[in-house]
């Protein structure tokens, strides 16, 4: 079950590979995404050294006067990822064109992940197609359950 989704992810990028991850957060941040608040939106992944950082996702704290004064809900979160995987997404951000999008946050047990995909902008024609595929599907899905 998916706590927040990056809802433009799909439809400004062709998703490619995937890859999951773990964060590094607060507890407060734990209990605010589990309570699905938060946004992925405009957010993205940058590989610094060995370490991959996720880069401008909005993690409001749980409890404003639990948080640290100076807080930052839009500070740089560490992805905890292999080393395997950390050297294909440096590899992978080097290449013109691709980029590290986070997709979606979730829980695995009593753990949050984090759903990457690599995406490749898509152009704006390829944008109308997707709106022009979703209207069709949802009008043929309506009369079909008007049936």
């Amino acid at each position: 079950m998916s706590l927040i989704t990056n809802k433009k992810a799909r439809f400004n990028y062709e998703i490619g590979d995937t890859y999951n991850a773990g964060m590094e957060l607060f507890g407060f941040e734990v209990k605010s995404l589990r309570k699905s608040l938060g946004s992925l939106e405009g957010a993205y992944v940058t590989v610094r050294g060995n370490e991959a950082f996720l880069v401008n996702a909005f993690i409001p704290p749980f409890q404003e006067k639990n948080a640290f004064a100076d807080f930052d809900p839009r500070r740089n979160r560490k992805l905890l990822l292999t080393k395997k995987e950390i050297k294909e997404l440096r590899d992978i951000e080097k290449t013109k064109g691709l980029t590290i999008v986070p997709i979606s946050v979730y829980n695995k047990g009593r753990v949050l992940k984090l759903d990457l995909g690599i995406g490749k902008g898509k152009k704006k024609f390829d944008k109308r197609e997707t709106l022009k595929k979703q209207t069709t599907e949802r009008e043929t899905s309506r009369e079909f359950k008007d049936r």
